[in-house]
């Protein structure tokens, strides 16, 4: 018989890193995303894993470069309100098929099962850390600049990671 979890979104976080300038990273999130596993047990063995990311939730901590990245330039929230990814097998890492602005790819990401433990109220909760690198490219987010020293504005490469907390329904 299947297991249904449901994220906690008070208890996880999604996150991600852009090289920029060519020195640094900035970092982002988005503050609005659900997902859920269905496992036949326990070991999350072979679970499915499905996720959407609300678009529009996307914070920087800057208001100017938040409304860059919600433009048309790079998300395009007014067309892409969302990011999905649901998974093809879930081990040691979780392949999967992620789509972003309407462009679907296979991406890898490790993940860290931190097990299970019932909190004070009775509830079951899973916890998982995941992490893993994808191309802005592969989905379309091409947009960038040319430095006047050499190089590019924005890396081509994006860090993404996440604390995801489940209970179990």
């Amino acid at each position: 018989m299947s297991t249904i979890w449901n994220l906690d979104p008070t208890h996880s976080e999604i996150t991600f890193k852009v090289r920029h300038m060519m020195i640094s990273n900035v970092k982002g999130s988005f503050n609005s995303f659900s997902a859920e596993i269905v496992t036949e047990d326990e070991t999350f063995a072979n679970a499915k894993v499905s996720a959407k990311v609300q678009t529009h939730s996307l914070d920087t901590n800057n208001e100017d470069r938040d409304a860059h990245l919600k433009g048309a330039d790079f998300f395009n929230v007014e067309l892409n309100p969302e990011i999905t990814f649901d998974s093809t097998s879930l081990n040691n890492e979780v392949t999967g098929n992620l789509t972003i602005s309407g462009v679907t790819k296979p991406v890898n990401l490790a993940v860290d099962f931190g097990g299970i433990n019932i909190d004070p109220w009775g509830n079951t909760r899973a916890g998982f850390t995941f992490e893993g690198k994808i191309k802005r490219s592969d989905f379309g987010l091409n947009w960038n600049a040319a430095l006047e020293t050499g190089g590019v504005l924005l890396s081509d490469e994006v860090k993404i990671a996440g604390e995801l907390q489940f209970l179990r329904k």
